[in-house]
């Protein structure tokens, strides 16, 4: 295996990283973010206010968008296996 052939195989890993791990973390951003706004402008601060709404997003999240997400981890897995299945041990191109 080549630096680059390893390279390419580490951004597509960070790529798909991103594909995935961004709705989730972004919607926990907005929620908790909108939440905070509440909290500050009603001066309630229950910590139960700040959990739920966030759960119930991410939930939501991935109740629509579970399907995509595991297909793009299910692409990216079944190509880097078999990118380096054809690479193999001391096989270099």
């Amino acid at each position: 295996m080549t630096g680059s052939q390893l390279m390419d195989l580490w951004g597509n890993a960070l790529r798909v990283l991103v594909l995935v791990a961004g709705p989730v973390v972004g919607v926990a951003l907005i929620v908790g973010l909108l939440t905070s706004l509440l909290q500050a402008a009603t001066q309630l601060n229950d910590s139960a206010l700040s959990f739920v709404p966030k759960v119930a997003a991410l939930i939501l999240v991935m109740a629509l968008g579970g399907s995509w997400l595991l297909g793009h981890l299910e692409r990216h897995l079944s190509g880097s296996i078999t990118h380096l299945a054809e690479m193999g041990p001391g096989r270099e191109r």
